[in-house]
């Protein structure tokens, strides 16, 4: 390991992701859907660094059929924290069902991303039916990732229900069109009292440093990452990216002028 690269791992290591009491070093969360095969998504999300990863219960095999390849061979739960969640659900119904048997499969682990959506064109959240699941499922002991609209209302409802971290979307699910609204990200972020996660929209590397420099505690996606021309190389791509739009935020952005300011003193000439 160079100087640089440990001297990187050093500022990664003293600003951890904090979510449910549990420390990540890394910011990055990804989804394990739309790849090719089970080989390439082990590899892009070893290179990618993320320690959490998002697996939709009702469509990939976790252990549901012993007869079916498993995708926590490739993906171990000592290895990586395994994040269910309930995408396809359409009530809250549908979706407290379905976080009672991701637990039951996962041997008891509560940590949980709720989707609960209400169109099936935009794939947009069903706000209400999500309310409604986040304060049944914190309940029943739950760490809900709610993921939400960017209203920063209804965020801040899903976080007074008792949602761990608030996801609002970017964009619609797999479009690629990055941050849309960057005033309400911006409401979101300065009025949380949890960990804000940009889920859905990202579509390069640029969208991600973006959220991070907006001051976003991680960003979530798949698409982005699955389906690039070359999944591994832009998992790189994004986990640089999340790398260096944190660090910009922590630094602190020049504010932005109408007018030139020189980048050298204008006083205590030579001649």
């Amino acid at each position: 390991m160079s100087v640089v690269e440990r001297e990187v791992a050093a500022v990664v290591a003293t600003d951890p992701l904090r979510i449910a009491g549990r420390d990540y070093r890394s910011r990055l969360l990804v989804g394990t859907g739309k790849y090719k095969d089970f080989d390439e998504t082990r590899r892009a999300i070893e290179v990618s660094g993320a320690e959490i990863v998002t697996v939709a219960v009702r469509r990939t095999n976790i252990g549901q059929d012993p007869d079916e390849p498993n995708l926590l061979d490739v993906l171990p739960p000592e290895r990586y924290t395994i994040l269910p969640n309930t995408a396809g659900c359409h009530t809250a119904e549908e979706a407290i069902r379905t976080a009672r048997i991701a637990r039951e499969l996962l041997d008891g682990a509560g940590l949980l991303k709720l989707e609960v959506i209400g169109d099936g064109k935009t794939l947009y959240p069903d706000m209400i039916a999500t309310l409604e699941a986040t304060e049944k499922l914190a309940q029943e002991g739950f760490e809900v990732m709610a993921y939400t609209s960017d209203d920063p209302l209804m965020v801040r409802r899903a976080e007074e229900a008792g949602a761990v971290a608030v996801m609002p979307l970017a964009a619609p699910i797999g479009s690629g069109l990055g941050i849309q609204n960057r005033y309400n990200l911006r409401e979101i972020v300065e009025n949380a009292g949890v960990p804000v996660v940009v889920d859905a929209g990202v579509g390069t590397a640029s969208d991600a440093a973006l959220a991070m420099e907006f001051g976003c505690d991680g960003v979530l996606m798949n698409s982005a990452i699955a389906l690039a021309r070359d999944p591994v190389r832009m998992a790189d791509a994004m986990r640089q990216a999340i790398q260096a739009g944190r660090s910009a935020w922590l630094a602190g952005r020049i504010p932005k002028k109408r007018y030139a300011s020189a980048s050298s003193p204008e006083t205590g000439l030579y001649f």
